[in-house]
């Protein structure tokens, strides 16, 4: 049976890609792609939207994603799809960090000229931490237009430096110095669920999604906290293509999140937090 026929709230998946050969072509996809038997081949878009369908997925955020070495899915590429695709995707902007101006720039444009519902750097790409300098003009940018920075947190499936996704000091630091900066860090944080969970209850604006993660295989610590108090700052994802939304989701109901928990989980904070209208 489909997932989608089960009566399931709307989903809303906060964390997808719709890559082509150039992103699928970068070395360091080697462990992410053994990890979980992904062949480098890109998937069409109708395989996507497919997976979607099986999955009861209503809708995905799409993200861009800039390198040190130049863009890998660039923001045109992800407007194209949203543009064909309107009711289905948003996109996800991203930037080239050492050009600020430039970025900021092209936020500006992603947001105000293409619609886009927010912006993603991952920091391990740039073995950069969040509260390095490079970042805040992507920060002042996203809290003039009123959208969220999506970030990575916790260790890296790709053979690459894991300290960058480490929640404190650097993303403390950072949501100290922007309290009206919106943050959404994914792929869990583990192994730095403490720090993780300590940071969500600490500042407002910091909320995790649950991408890169099977739900079953979600720390138990978090699990905990989507039950209960923290029902309005855990939100869905996938990472698409490397792991499909059906499989993230075929256990949802070992969660036991209980009906609000669970339309919030699965769509209502992605829909709140991005200020979504699709």
């Amino acid at each position: 049976m489909e997932l989608g026929t089960i009566g399931l709230p709307e989903i809303i998946d906060a964390w997808m890609q719709q890559p082509g050969d150039r992103f699928m072509a970068e070395p360091w996809l080697e462990s992410v792609l053994r990890w979980t038997g992904t062949t480098r081949m890109a998937p069409p878009l109708q395989a996507t939207l497919d997976a979607m369908d099986v999955a009861g997925v209503h809708a995905g955020l799409l993200s861009a994603w800039y390198s040190p070495r130049g863009p890998l899915i660039t923001n045109d590429e992800v407007a194209a799809v949203v543009e064909r695709h309107p009711a289905r995707f948003a996109g996800i902007a991203s930037v080239d960090l050492t050009d600020p101006m430039a970025a900021i720039r092209e936020i500006r444009r992603c947001v105000r000229d293409l619609g886009f519902v927010g912006v993603r750097v991952v920091p391990w790409l740039w073995n950069l931490p969040p509260n390095d300098r490079r970042y805040y003009p992507v920060y002042v940018a996203c809290v003039e237009l009123g959208v969220p920075l999506c970030t990575q947190i916790g260790h890296t499936g790709p053979l690459c430096p894991s300290e960058p996704g480490r929640p404190i000091p650097y993303l403390d630091e950072v949501l100290l110095d922007f309290p009206e900066l919106v943050v959404v860090g994914g792929h869990v944080g583990f192994p730095w669920l403490d720090e993780v969970l300590s940071l969500v209850m600490k500042y407002p604006n910091f909320h995790i999604d649950t991408s890169a993660y099977a739900l079953h295989r979600l720390p138990a610590e978090l699990a905990d906290f989507a039950r209960g108090r923290g029902r309005t700052r855990v939100l869905f994802g996938s990472n698409y293509p490397m792991i499909t939304p059906g499989d993230c989701l075929k256990q949802l109901g070992k969660l036991e999140l209980g009906a609000e928990a669970q339309e919030l989980f699965l769509g209502g904070n992605a829909r709140r937090i991005f200020n979504l209208r699709l």
